[in-house]
């Protein structure tokens, strides 16, 4: 039986930042796949997943500072790969790192990261994303073990590869993504990344050198003390998916693990944080 969907037509005014922070929150809210375009966004959540209680609690749809209005409509499973090849452009990160589809031209990058999202987060689009692929551009990774939380697309794991990383584990709890970054990291010939479909309960017994975890501020603040038990000693712990306003819990939290914030990121009212343990 194939799966049904709620079809949610946004208008969005200001367009930025609003419709990148819309993705993210509804992103976090279960939707799976999201399409921009010159009023909005048009995003996809199955019917039976639907949660009316978490969509009423988006923090955007009750901020003054945008008018944001909306439709929705039940439709039948719609082909996502024809929806986001119209809408996804390639990127360039800090001169160095691009993100693109197969059908786009190669550019002239030391990185060049070749992706299909299908309806897994993390293109480099988004504000969190774009942030942590600066972080791992500007750190040494060479030799290190590293972990990917809330892998997404696999885009983090696969630079990290690609920056040197001898083992990248990458792990998401949802199945379309943990399906989508097997198939992007074959995609760019990576063969030290193994992902995992799961949670946090499978870090126990594990070690790393550099964790990288771009999730909500939520879970997060669950889980930084299980980062910072499998992070060796003088390791680093990236964070990102939380605003600005959010940065002091953050780092009570991880100052009450051990971890000393070394370094921070800030674009539209998302930001990143770089943590180091002693």
């Amino acid at each position: 039986m194939p799966k049904t969907y709620i079809e949610f037509q946004f208008t969005v005014n200001p367009l930025q930042p609003a419709s990148e922070i819309l993705i993210a929150e509804l992103s976090y809210a279960g939707f799976e796949s999201f399409v921009e375009n010159e009023e909005g966004v048009t995003a996809y959540v199955v019917s039976e997943e639907f949660d009316e209680e978490a969509f009423a609690g988006l923090h955007i749809l009750q901020s003054d500072e945008f008018e944001i209005t909306y439709t929705s409509q039940e439709i039948e499973k719609v082909n996502w790969n024809i929806e986001w090849e119209k809408n996804f452009n390639p990127i360039i990160i800090d001169d160095q790192c691009s993100v693109r589809a197969p059908f786009h031209e190669k550019p002239e990058t030391e990185f060049d990261i070749i992706i299909e999202p299908k309806m897994s987060f993390g293109t480099g689009h988004h504000a969190t994303t774009h942030m942590m692929l600066q972080f791992i551009l500007k750190n040494d990774w060479e030799g290190k073990t590293v972990l990917d939380m809330g892998c997404g697309t696999g885009v983090l794991a696969i630079l990290a590869e690609m920056k040197g990383a001898k083992k990248v584990d990458a792990i998401d709890i949802d199945n379309w993504c943990y399906l989508n970054s097997l198939e992007n990291v074959v995609r760019n010939n990576c063969e030290l990344i193994s992902v995992y479909e799961g949670a946090a309960e499978l870090l126990e017994g594990k070690h790393y050198d550099m964790i990288i975890a771009n999730i909500n501020r939520n879970i997060l603040l669950e889980d930084i003390s299980k980062y910072s038990e499998c992070l060796n000693p003088g390791g680093k712990l990236f964070l990102s998916g939380f605003y600005i306003e959010d940065i002091p819990a953050i780092e009570e939290e991880c100052n009450l693990n051990g971890l000393k914030i070394e370094d921070e990121l800030e674009q539209e009212n998302w930001t990143a944080l770089s943590f180091i343990k002693s």
